[in-house]
């Protein structure tokens, strides 16, 4: 059986997107009769890799310091006779990119093009891939680049059309892994909570203020509070509006089809979050850092309330845009490789 080895790490700094999508990519490969595993800096995703049945081998290296694990992750490489890696990380430097390149295959998932990327193969599936200007006739580089590629897990590949009701009735408040500027309680105090019927809130695995949202809230009957959930898609699915922080979690939105809300807390969602609203896909309300985010949430809350009809092209549009089905042709390049 073939293998590949997927070198990325999640911990309460960086949160769990980057381990999430690996994981996706991870279940389409095993799909395909490979065999996968983990390399991981620290025991931070342990849990996490162990509860969606993969192993890991741990460096005991620090996260953001890639060209310090060198040493470490080439004896393994060596010693396992790896083959193929993809790579997931921003810590990565040209070095890096270029010594692991030199032992084995090398995908590597690009957010940012920050570096000159000495691999065999380059992913950016982020809807604003186009302002990178990749140089794609250059043929030493395979790219795969597009919404198409977005890496979601089995759960989005196959969606059917969302229900949308007469009414809302229950609105569903995203995080992501952290949300160090508690913007859950900010939009909760802001929001005209009498609106809906339910409320769901869900919290990640890294998110501070989980117990002290369930006490300030807990009389609240309509308000229920969840961390780490394993089937965030069923509550996606019973929500009538979402409101989300930037990352994939947009992009498993649209695969569901729920018209959504979103906002940004770090710099690595801005140009997500705008080019979703400059396609017309999903609403942005804005930086939590910079800008007072509620005010234009209640404005696009009372537009989606009010307008049946634009919530379904709303969720339409999104369906279009990205079909789920990411990670699949992801790991049929990987195989490729």
């Amino acid at each position: 059986m073939d293998e590949i080895y997927i070198r990325t790490d999640m911990n309460n700094q960086i949160a769990t997107g980057h381990m999430m999508r690996c994981l996706a990519i991870a279940d389409a490969l095993q799909k395909n009769r490979i065999k996968v595993n983990f390399i991981v800096a620290d025991e931070s995703a342990l849990e996490l890799l162990k509860k969606y049945g993969y192993k890991a081998i741990i460096l005991y290296t620090k996260w953001n310091n890639k060209e310090a694990e060198l040493p470490v992750l080439k004896k393994y490489i060596q010693k396992l006779n790896i083959k193929k890696m993809l790579i997931d990380s921003y810590e990565v430097t040209e070095k890096y990119l270029r010594e692991v390149h030199n032992l084995v295959r090398v995908m590597y998932i690009d957010d940012l093009n920050i570096n000159p990327y000495e691999v065999d193969a380059l992913v950016c599936y982020a809807n604003y891939w186009k302002k990178f200007h990749y140089d794609q006739s250059d043929n030493k580089i395979k790219k795969y680049l597009g919404v198409k590629y977005a890496p979601l897990r089995s759960v989005f590949w196959n969606c059917e059309s969302h229900k949308i009701k007469n009414r809302v009735e229950c609105l569903l408040l995203l995080t992501g892994g952290t949300d160090p500027y508690n913007i859950i309680q900010r939009v909760l105090d802001g929001i005209e909570r009498d609106n809906f019927l339910r409320i769901e809130v869900i919290c990640g695995v890294y998110n501070q203020n989980y117990d002290s949202l369930k006490e300030q809230y807990g009389n609240e009957k309509k308000i229920f509070f969840h961390k780490a959930v394993d089937n965030i898609e069923r509550y996606m699915q019973e929500a009538d509006i979402a409101i989300s922080a930037g990352g994939t979690t947009l992009y498993e939105l649209c695969a569901l089809g729920v018209p959504t809300i979103s906002y940004a807390f770090v710099d690595n969602q801005l140009d997500n979050v705008k080019q979703f609203q400059a396609d017309d896909i999903i609403d942005y309300a804005g930086d939590v850092r910079e800008e007072n985010i509620v005010d234009k949430i209640n404005m696009y809350l009372k537009k989606y309330m009010n307008d049946m009809e634009l919530r379904k092209k709303k969720s339409l549009q999104m369906q279009r845009f990205i079909d789920g089905k990411g990670a699949e042709r992801i790991a049929e390049a990987l195989i490729a490789l």
